[in-house]
């Protein structure tokens, strides 16, 4: 992007607004070096993000940004081994905690919309919780070291109170002793040490070591003999204590530059996300939306207004082209409005660019361009001796040789500057060879010939800003199939120019030119009418189809609730059956050990009559299910993996996705549910018809399966059984919705987790290969599958 387009568009001053919203100085110079991304994917890619930051401030609140610092510095310190101060460990646990409290913060429940941009950047988060801990434990404040760091600065730090006791005993006793030849009653420190003010000339009353004098000479500092002794052993206790604190920052420093890779990158992505939150929270500043985005050149922008003026004072305009046109050719009367158009739709395009959200409406769409080009203002150079029009057309000149069909040029008041004929012939011109390269053009003029160029030409069209006669001021507002309509002398019958003078001045005008002006006026009224309509049709258009997914969404989970209560009541009646095959039996075995102890043999012939009429009502029972299922169909003499069977307990077709096995069973796939069942339940497919609206339910079904399932899996904190339950569970739920590569964090400790981990893996049927993460994946402490 041409660092003149930047400048021109005043795309900087945005970036500037962004800076007040970050936390860091790491994050504004991330804004410093923002520019338009120069490919599709990326552009939506950093959209979706805001737009998920969005999302969760408004749901969340915000985010948790306490203890987030710019540790660079120390970072840099930590790599090579230098030790760090209370301070810089301090802000590195704060930040470690911060990115901690950030993996919690874009938790979600599993029925809830994920966040899947901001999640795969957080993903990369490694907690290091035990030296956070560690690092707080040891330090109070960004200054002091706690007594708790060691046990031997508690004992040092415990003497010191105990030293500074007994030495403050003696001083009072010998303050009360010495009182006539001091200066004032009572004692100060010099050099961590105790003294006595005394008078100079009864330095000799008080012997001892004289540390300093008044500026007068009139007192001199002396530490009494009886003193020196115990200051000594203060002393030694102190530097005991620096020591020591030394010594458990060089071992904290040690910590952290044998993680430091873990600290960057945690560091790294919070500075990102310091990022991310800033434009998010612009969005909300200028009421921004995520708009969509085409590489097709089309521009659909509603009710758009230039971020840099007062909301409150700023008229929002609907500008469009790239369907029916690519090029827009705006007139009007000067202060209208026609250059801050201009400068809109070219300054949300770098915003939207940029992954920034623009404040429009909802349902504005907005285009990718390689390039933007912008020749806007009064660009006079005395230096290079440029008149205005030289320097406009030196623009022009750089314009027509690099544009290109992926490119969107602006003009303001093109060709102006010189021989009006001229310069509107240059102007029809240059539109005519974009509009040839297929550019998108926006344009602003004075120029009729324009207007009559633009009503003439296929893909070009006219607009104008609105000019208020009655009150003879603009209404800044854009009026798209309609040019610009003089108006020059009803302006001037209102300010009271003679009406004989306006008469002879239109008698001086062609009666083409007058009709063609009344006709501006008649089309003008119609044009936009005609767009409101559109416009609201469009609206309620896009609305319906919003209604029509979310009864889709509604009926997919309607449908899964009612297979989910199916399948819940069959195996609870299974459950049933069983249970009181269990309970009947031990009731039976009860029974006969308390015929042991002396029931008769009549007894237990009543008691084995019981039981066979419970016997023979629960067979009776599973002889009524089996009969009601043989009925349904007819049976199979063998299946084969993905033949399409029927089901007679659940009434609908199902898939088989495995062999039968040695007890009988087979898996099978009933629509999202994998379940197993006994092959002799099985019996020929039926022939069911799915309608349209159960095909479109199948289809919305498979996008929600991919969506709402997770790309990794974290077993941190479970035990190898719990873990292999999860993983096998997880890769089932992965290999249905399709993925292709997941992510299971086992992270680091002894290994254990990760070694039973990859036995599973070597011998699950979904999985093709495995391997150990690479740096920026989560390294060793990550495994990453490649699925079948």
């Amino acid at each position: 992007m041409q660092e003149k387009t930047l400048r021109v568009l005043e795309y900087n001053k945005i970036k500037e607004q962004l800076k007040k919203y970050t936390k860091t100085t790491a994050a504004r110079e991330l804004i410093d070096k923002l520019s338009p991304y120069d490919n599709l994917y990326e552009v939506k890619e950093h959209l979706e993000e805001t737009k998920e930051a969005f999302k969760l401030l408004t749901t969340k609140g915000n985010p948790p940004f306490e203890g987030i610092y710019d540790v660079r510095e120390a970072i840099n310190k930590a790599k090579k081994e230098s030790a760090l101060t209370c301070e810089q460990l301090l802000r590195i646990a704060s930040m470690l905690k911060c990115s901690r409290s950030f993996k919690e913060y874009i938790s979600h429940k599993e029925e809830e919309e994920g966040y899947r941009v901001l999640e795969d950047i957080c993903i990369g988060i490694v907690p290091i919780k035990k030296l956070e801990d560690e690092i707080f434990m040891a330090i109070v404040s960004e200054e002091e070291v706690s007594d708790r760091a060691s046990d031997d600065l508690y004992n040092i730090r415990r003497k010191l109170k105990q030293k500074s006791s007994s030495v403050k005993e003696k001083v009072n006793s010998l303050l009360r002793a010495n009182s006539k030849y001091l200066q004032e009653n009572l004692y100060t420190i010099r050099g961590d040490r105790y003294v006595l003010p005394v008078r100079a000339e009864y330095k000799d009353q008080v012997p001892g070591l004289i540390h300093d004098q008044s500026a007068t000479g009139a007192t001199l500092f002396i530490e009494p003999m009886s003193l020196v002794n115990l200051n000594n052993e203060i002393r030694e206790l102190f530097i005991k204590e620096k020591k020591e604190v030394e010594r458990i920052l060089r071992v904290l420093s040690k910590k952290v530059t044998n993680n430091i890779e873990l600290i960057e990158n945690d560091a790294n992505i919070l500075w990102e996300l310091d990022f991310i939150f800033a434009k998010a929270k612009y969005a909300s500043e200028i009421n921004g939306i995520c708009p969509e985005i085409n590489d097709k050149g089309i521009i659909d922008l509603i009710e758009v207004r230039h971020p840099l003026i007062d909301a409150k004072v700023v008229v929002p305009n609907s500008v469009y082209l790239g369907r029916e046109f690519t090029s827009l050719v705006i007139t009007g009367p000067n202060t209208g409005g026609k250059t801050v158009t201009i400068k809109t739709v070219g300054l949300v395009h770098l915003m939207a660019m940029s992954g920034i959200l623009i404040p429009a409406r909802s349902n504005s769409v907005v285009s990718f361009f390689k390039n933007v080009y912008a020749d806007i203002g009064d660009e006079q150079s005395i230096e290079q001796s440029l008149s205005t029009f030289s320097s406009h057309m030196t623009n022009i000149v750089g314009i027509i040789e690099e544009a290109d069909e992926n490119s969107l040029c602006l003009f303001d008041e093109l060709g102006s500057g010189t021989d009006p004929t001229e310069g509107a012939a240059l102007a029809v011109s240059i539109l005519e060879n974009l509009k040839e390269r297929r550019c998108r053009v926006v344009a602003t003029t004075h120029y009729s010939e324009l207007k009559g160029y633009a009503l003439k030409t296929l893909g070009v069209e006219n607009g104008s800003v609105e000019f208020n006669v009655e009150t003879l001021s603009p209404t800044y507002k854009l009026l798209i199939g309609v040019p610009g309509k003089s108006n020059a002398f009803e302006i001037s019958r209102r300010l009271g120019l003679p009406e004989y003078i306006i008469k002879d001045a239109k008698e001086n005008i062609s009666t083409d030119s007058l009709n063609f002006e009344e006709l501006i006026q008649s089309l003008q009224a119609k044009s936009i009418k005609a767009e409101n309509d559109a416009r609201i049709a469009e609206a309620l258009k896009k609305d319906a189809e919003k209604l029509k997914e979310k009864y889709e969404e509604k009926l997919y989970k309607l449908e899964k609730a009612r297979e989910n209560a199916l399948y819940s009541a069959q195996r609870e009646a299974k459950n049933l059956i069983k249970q009181a095959k269990e309970e009947s039996d031990t009731a039976l075995k009860n029974i006969r050990e308390i015929e042991r102890l002396g029931y008769s043999s009549d007894a237990r012939k009543k008691l084995e009559e019981e039981r066979k009429k419970i016997k023979d009502k629960l067979e009776h029972a599973e002889l009524i299910e089996t009969k009601k299922q043989e009925a349904t169909g007819e049976k199979l003499k063998k299946v084969n993996e993905g033949d399409e069977v029927y089901l007679p307990r659940l009434n609908q077709n199902v898939i088989v996705i495995s062999k039968v096995d040695s007890k009988g069973e087979v898996q099978v796939q009933a629509g999202i549910m994998k379940i197993t069942v006994k092959f002799e339940d099985l019996r020929k497919s039926k022939s069911i018809k799915p309608d349209k609206a159960i095909r479109k339910m199948e289809k919305r079904e498979a996008k929600l399966r991919l969506k709402n399932t997770p790309t990794s899996v974290d077993l941190r904190g479970m035990d190898s059984e719990e873990a292999i339950y999860t993983v096998d569970k997880y890769l089932d739920d992965v290999y249905i919705a399709g993925l292709g590569e997941v992510s299971i964090i086992h992270g680091n400790g002894t290994g254990i987790l990760r070694s039973s981990i990859n036995d599973l893996l070597k011998r699950h049927p979904h999985v093709k290969s495995h391997r150990l993460g690479k740096y920026g994946e989560g390294g060793t402490g990550v495994t990453i599958v490649e699925l079948k």
